[in-house]
């Protein structure tokens, strides 16, 4: 890696855990790829004190970063069709389903391949401490970053709806996209693989999707063999991992047969 070379830091911060990826946009080269998982969800404080302790101790973020992106994930946003936006009601539009605080931050992210606004609650403690060590940065959302690849995945061309199943620790990501057009997206808490059948097979039957004919297509926190993908295949005839060929080469340490769970923080850059 050269002096002069230009590189950006992505950092995916959730109450589950952390995730960094380096690019070094001149040679091309994800450089740098770690996830941290928590045994336990944490609060926000604590994730700033495991947040601080791997970058002061790492020395791959000793460098200078060209571009900082934060990714705040959690389950308080909403999308909302830009022509139906009101910048005054973001309280209104993510009180309906999200439980916020009076003092909570309220920003949003305009994802225009679908022309809607994501209102969501960034963790400002985090932003914050990312402001004071790097300067000026970024920061999304990351169903904006599902949202804009996804739709945009050939995939989701198909004659048949395709449902995407981002796996967290204790959240799924359910998103249905027909024909290159978002008909659904919504984030179910599962505490068990019951839990976790249910919501999916749940999205089959509200929007009578076939399951012989729509494929579920996985990214995040699941691999062959585990429970979750076990009651997949009980029930669904068409379950694979999404497969991306990206722009750039990942010559990062990492197992190339699990880029699926790094799939938000790829799709950063």
């Amino acid at each position: 890696m050269k002096i002069n070379d230009i590189k950006e830091l992505s950092i995916q911060i959730s109450l589950n855990g952390l995730s960094f990826c380096i690019l070094n946009r001149t040679a091309n080269e994800v450089t740098f790829l770690k996830t941290i998982d928590f045994e336990q969800k944490q609060m926000p404080d604590a994730v700033l004190n495991h947040l601080k302790e791997e970058l002061s101790s790492n020395p791959a973020f000793s460098e200078d970063f060209n571009e900082v992106l934060v990714i705040h994930q959690n389950e308080l946003s909403t999308l909302v069709p830009e022509e139906l936006y009101n910048k005054e009601n973001k309280v209104d539009y993510l009180k309906f389903n999200s439980k916020i605080l009076r003092n909570d931050f309220i920003t949003e992210d305009y994802i225009s391949i679908n022309k809607s606004i994501n209102v969501y609650v960034p963790y400002v403690n985090i932003n914050n401490y990312i402001f004071d060590t790097f300067g000026e940065f970024v920061y999304k959302h990351s169903s904006s970053i599902l949202i804009d690849s996804l739709i945009q995945n050939p995939e989701s061309t198909t004659e048949e709806p395709t449902v995407y199943v981002n796996v967290n620790k204790n959240t799924i990501e359910l998103l249905v996209i027909d024909k290159g057009k978002l008909q659904l997206f919504n984030v179910f808490e599962y505490y068990s693989k019951e839990d976790f059948i249910y919501y999916v097979l749940f999205v089959f039957e509200q929007l009578k999707l076939d399951v012989e004919k729509s494929h579920v297509l996985l990214s995040g926190n699941i691999v062959i063999g585990d429970e979750n993908f076990v009651m997949l295949y009980l029930y669904i005839r068409h379950v694979t991992f999404i497969e991306k060929s990206y722009a750039f080469n990942i010559v990062a340490n990492t197992n190339r047969r699990y880029l699926h769970q790094h799939f938000v923080i790829l799709n950063s850059f």
